[in-house]
């Protein structure tokens, strides 16, 4: 009986419990009615365009060669024995100055030695002229007279008939007279002097060693004058005339020179449809084989305005605000610079955007801010 009754008392209190955890259930289940979600405005930085005349600059770089220089070559053989200055790169001569010279001992005596038999040769013509041709005896005399075997060859005397010229050449005067004279040619050719002042900017050969003819003995260049070659494209070589004043930097644009078109190729690259143009420049700071860059103006275009390039969509769309939502309109880019481009159809006080939105798209509503509106904050 007690059983029973402990029974019944706990179903009671499982019901009582039941009931009291529905109730709660259906308590939590009511939900409060959620606020209105707050309209998300993004403020936006504009500019009002104004279309000018924007000058089409043209960046293109190269590296400095002297407008002067030379290969220096050996045309004879013979031991390097002095030259003026250290024969070093970076040793700077003055216009005249010795570069190289070479031992040439050997060969003076054998150009002394080819004179003497010409003097005799000479000395031998005069009785036989005095015969045939008395009327002219006395000019080779005097030129014999003259002769000096340490001294440079003279001119010969001009013969005045036909008749002397061959009765000269049977006896080979002729023939022994250019031989000399070939000898003293060949014997300029052991001093290398400089044709310009200038620095040695490679040096091959050493003092005490033995050259031989063909060798390269180094470079030698003038530092006044350097010249650029920047290839251009194409579609501006018309502009880009001999006699333009050219820009030119550094690759930190730290420095600057100013330059002038010389020469303009007619030949155009076929690979890369670009015309070799010639820039001939000369200031302090300049250095052969240096990198510089040119900045050349080859026309005006009218009525574009120039902005970022990062602000481009999809290359040829730009966003704009018109009654405070973005909009995309369509524009032509004229001139692509490293990071501005040139435009044209965006007309006078459109307010273009001008810093790039995540996320922007048609229709997104904005706040506008103007630089001017910043300045006066």
């Amino acid at each position: 009986m007690l059983r029973k009754i402990i029974l019944a008392v706990l179903g009671v209190i499982m019901i009582a419990g039941a009931v009291m955890v529905a109730k709660n259930t259906l308590a939590n289940k009511k939900q409060r009615k959620p606020k209105p979600a707050q309209k998300i405005v993004t403020g936006v930085y504009i500019d009002h365009v104004e279309n000018g005349s924007t000058p089409i600059t043209i960046t293109t770089s190269g590296n400095l060669t002297a407008k002067n220089r030379l290969e220096l070559y050996a045309e004879v053989q013979g031991i390097f024995i002095r030259s003026s200055r250290p024969f070093k790169p970076g040793t700077w001569f003055k216009k005249g100055e010795t570069l190289l010279e070479l031992d040439k001992k050997e060969e003076i005596i054998g150009l002394k030695a080819q004179k003497s038999g010409f003097y005799n040769q000479l000395v031998l013509l005069i009785p036989d002229l005095k015969l045939d041709f008395p009327d002219a005896v006395g000019k080779w005399e005097e030129y014999v007279r003259q002769y000096d075997v340490n001294q440079p060859l003279g001119e010969l005397p001009e013969t005045e008939t036909e008749k002397e010229k061959l009765f000269l050449s049977g006896r080979n005067i002729y023939t022994a007279y250019y031989n000399v004279q070939n000898l003293e040619v060949q014997l300029t050719n052991y001093s290398i002097r400089a044709p310009f002042s200038g620095v040695l900017t490679e040096a091959l050969a050493d003092p005490g060693t033995l050259v031989r003819p063909g060798q390269k003995l180094g470079e030698f260049i003038n530092t006044g004058v350097y010249e650029l070659e920047v290839a251009i494209n194409t579609a501006y070589g018309d502009l880009l005339g001999v006699g333009k004043t050219v820009v030119l930097h550094n690759i930190e644009r730290t420095k600057k020179w100013k330059g002038k078109v010389v020469r303009v190729n007619s030949l155009v690259d076929p690979t890369s449809q670009t015309i070799p143009t010639f820039i001939q420049l000369s200031g302090e700071g300049l250095k052969e084989g240096m990198y510089l860059e040119a900045d050349v103006t080859a026309k005006e275009e009218a009525d574009t305005y120039e902005l970022n390039r990062k602000l481009l969509v999809e290359n040829d769309k730009l966003f704009i605000v018109r009654d405070s939502v973005l909009d995309l309109v369509q524009i032509e880019p004229i001139f692509f610079k490293d990071d501005a481009v040139v435009v044209k159809g965006l007309p006078n006080g459109t307010a273009l955007v001008t810093k790039a939105i995540p996320g922007a798209y048609v229709g997104m509503p904005v706040k506008v801010f103007t630089k001017e509106a910043v300045l006066q904050d």
